[in-house]
């Protein structure tokens, strides 16, 4: 087997970052990290305890009473926080709209950063998120910046909720992502941005499955 190398996948909320990273972590036998649930599962724990992230004090504490890891069931890799799947949890919209703010926060930041760094040790690893290419992993072997027009990303989004049950507005996504993506790119702390190396795939007029065929032979090339 090779050895691997560290594939980052950055890019604005609902471009299909998780959806092309999983898909190419199925196609190379990779482990694939979703770092953006791992966002939410803080977040999901800060409101659940009461916590107020804008206290950086409460918040260090409160990262000593969290415990995130990824367990695989059949072929889906879900999120724990202290030992209890959260997936649904972290996808309602009252999580997204306080994801943005929580991952502001600097302790928040160093103390994923740290563990999505260990998780990726290993190599043979797909990771998307905002700062995986310039933060993360800015050595990583292969960097992809992935976009799409505000139009499909908020149609995207509101029919994945849709689909999955969620009764949620077109507006009321738009609304979110609009807000997350201004601070998604503003904050001081290892704001979004496109890494200097990063290969850069508009996604709004290509099939999912075009773009996993573009990504494979990139990281065909660059030896995974």
């Amino acid at each position: 087997m090779k050895e691997g190398i560290v594939i980052a996948i950055d890019g604005f909320s609902a471009c299909g970052k998780s959806t092309l990273a999983k898909s190419l972590a199925e196609a190379l036998d990779y482990t694939y990290i979703d770092t953006g649930a791992m966002y939410r599962a803080v977040t999901l724990h800060f409101m659940r305890t009461g916590v107020d992230w804008l206290q950086e004090a409460d918040v260090e504490q409160a990262l000593k009473d969290i415990h995130i890891a990824f367990t695989k069931q059949e072929d889906l890799t879900l999120i724990t926080l202290n030992g209890e799947i959260v997936e649904p949890f972290i996808r309602k919209m009252d999580v997204s709209n306080n994801v943005s703010p929580v991952a502001e926060s600097s302790a928040v930041r160093r103390f994923l950063v740290k563990q999505q760094q260990q998780l990726g040790e290993s190599k043979r690893v797909v990771m998307d998120g905002r700062d995986i290419g310039t933060v993360v992993f800015p050595n990583a072997t292969l960097k992809i910046f992935l976009t799409a027009t505000s139009e499909e990303r908020i149609r995207r989004r509101f029919e994945e909720l849709k689909t999955k049950g969620y009764d949620v507005s077109y507006q009321a996504v738009k609304e979110n992502l609009t807000k997350r993506d201004h601070i998604d790119s503003t904050r001081e702390d290892s704001p979004l941005k496109q890494a200097d190396d990063a290969v850069v795939i508009d996604g709004t007029l290509l099939t999912k499955e075009e773009q996993l065929v573009m990504v494979l032979a990139l990281a065909r090339m660059r030896g995974a």
